[in-house]
Parts: structure tokens; sequence; C-alpha cells
């Protein structure tokens, strides 16, 4: 899949597990493998109907994301190749995390921005993923700790691979981070954030139950309520002068849009994040004018 796969809290038997799930999917699935069962019908050797039932299920499944995300999620490439990879690797985590299951109760798998997790770190801490900025790789901008049903968050962006999403519009977004229950939606939802625009984004929030932090290609970040609770501010940081991701009120876009933007580095940061300071004018530690409020 070209890409590091680590684990955390797993023997030495469960990780050659882990390892044999991803090799399974690679073996089926690369495109870089030229006997892989996707390579053969990308050649045009096997046609895609005579290609093995769990090849076409996941392609079903594929479509099934093309259609739930309004075409922002496509298995195919503008040459009209079919290519799984949006789905794969979330699939393989996924198997991979039941062989962990089976063996332990606290546990973390991560391969390529995507990130599954049971139980905690340890016994007073819950796992925690970093979100960094994309235009600053050093810099850790929020903090996810996974607890209860929230297992998985993934990362999808131009940051590090370069333009290697299928975008069908001008670009609006370069990473997403997505917390999910599951690590296929939250990896689907990321690319399809990321591939797609505004409107895209609203629609992919407005009734489904993931976080969702978005970094634009102006610098602007949006973000649904419980991703703002990710962000802590910048230690001893100065106030700097924040973005604006809409134009008018947050009766304008809808209630999954209700929380300040993130780049605010300002001392009151905390009490953004606090639900009870957005009022019908915005945050209450700012005038109505300021434009760092949705």
């Amino acid at each position: 899949m070209g890409t590091v796969v680590s684990l955390r809290g797993a023997s030495p038997a469960a990780a050659s597990a882990v390892r044999a799930v991803f090799a399974g999917y690679d073996h089926r699935y690369s495109l870089w493998d030229p006997a892989s069962v996707l390579s053969r019908i990308a050649a045009g050797s096997l046609r895609l109907p005579d290609a093995p039932e769990v090849v076409r299920d996941v392609y079903a499944l594929a479509l099934s994301w093309r259609d739930r995300t309004g075409g922002a999620f496509t298995p195919h490439r503008p040459d009209g190749v079919v290519d799984l990879s949006g789905v794969v690797k979330a699939l393989a985590i996924r198997d991979a995390g039941e062989v962990l299951d089976a063996e332990s109760d606290d546990w973390m798998l991560s391969a390529g921005g995507d990130v599954l997790v049971r139980g905690t770190h340890r016994a007073d801490a819950p796992w925690s993923v970093g979100v960094v900025d994309p235009a600053r790789r050093d810099l850790v901008v929020g903090v996810v700790r996974l607890t209860g049903r929230r297992r998985a968050v993934a990362t999808s962006g131009t940051a590090e691979r370069g333009e290697h999403i299928w975008r069908r519009s001008a670009s609006v977004f370069v990473q997403a981070t997505v917390v999910a229950d599951d690590i296929v939606t939250a990896d689907v939802l990321a690319t399809a954030v990321v591939a797609g625009d505004e409107d895209d984004l609203r629609r992919l929030t407005a009734d489904g139950d993931e976080d969702v932090l978005a970094f634009g290609a102006d610098g602007t970040v949006w973000a649904t309520p419980g991703a703002a609770h990710w962000v802590e501010p910048a230690e001893g940081a100065a106030p700097v002068e924040p973005t604006t991701a809409f134009q008018g009120s947050r009766r304008d876009v809808g209630p999954a849009w209700s929380a300040c933007l993130l780049r605010c580095r300002c001392p009151k940061v905390r009490e953004h994040r606090d639900s009870s300071s957005l009022g019908e004018g915005g945050c209450s530690s700012h005038s109505s004018t300021d434009p760092h409020l949705i």
C-alpha cells in the first residue's frame, strides 16, 4: 500500500497476523503489483464481473460511498481505471483491528494517516492522536482523545504526499481530519472533504455523527462543534488576526457549523470552544462584527 504501519499493545504473533492482513489486501488491490487482481483488471486481462467476489464486494462498497458523498469520493481514476485504494487501506485496518480485538483490550494501529484504537493507552489516559498543521508539519494544532465508541481517526491531505487525491473542482481544502466510530467512514469522509468543495463539506457533515476539522488552502480552518474541542491554544502565543470561513450568520450555514474558527489563538480560545459562549451573534468574547465566528 506504500505506507508505514505501526502497532502498539500487541504481541509478536498478533503483529504477524496484522502484517498478513495488509499483505492480503496488497496482493488483491495494489496497482503497483502487475499480478494483483486490480492490475489485471486495469490491463484488460480480467473483466471486473469475472473478478473474485471479495473484489466485487469492495468495488460495490466504493460505489456506495461515491453515491453517499455525491461523487466527492470515487473509485475511478480520471482515466477510468478502477482504483480501490480509497477504501482498501481502511478495510485492511478494520480487519486487522478484528484480529487485535481477539487478543487484547488495549491497542493502537496506525497506517498512513489513519488510526484505529481499542481501550486506553494507560489506565488513566485514553489514546491520543495529534493533528498537525498542514502548513507546518512540526506544529501540532490539536489533539484527539479517543474514548467510548469513538475509535477511529483519519487524516487526508496533500502536505506530505502532494496531489494524490482526485479532485473534481478547484482546490479548497488541503487537509481534513475526521473522527468516527469506524475507520472506513472516517477515511472515506476525510478523502471526500479534501476532494470536494465547501458545498460538499456542508452536505457531508449535515446529517452525520462524525467530527471534522478541515484546513483550507487559504489558511482558513473549518470545524464541526465536536472538533472544536480538539484544538489547544499554543503555549504563550500572542493573538493573531483570525480568518473567516463563511460570511453571514451561523443561522445561514446550518446547525453543524456553530463553532469558532480554530486558527484563532487569542487568550480566550478555551471560552470560544465552550458552546455556552456562542450566542446568535457569535462568541461572547468578541463583537458580532469580528470575522472569525460562523
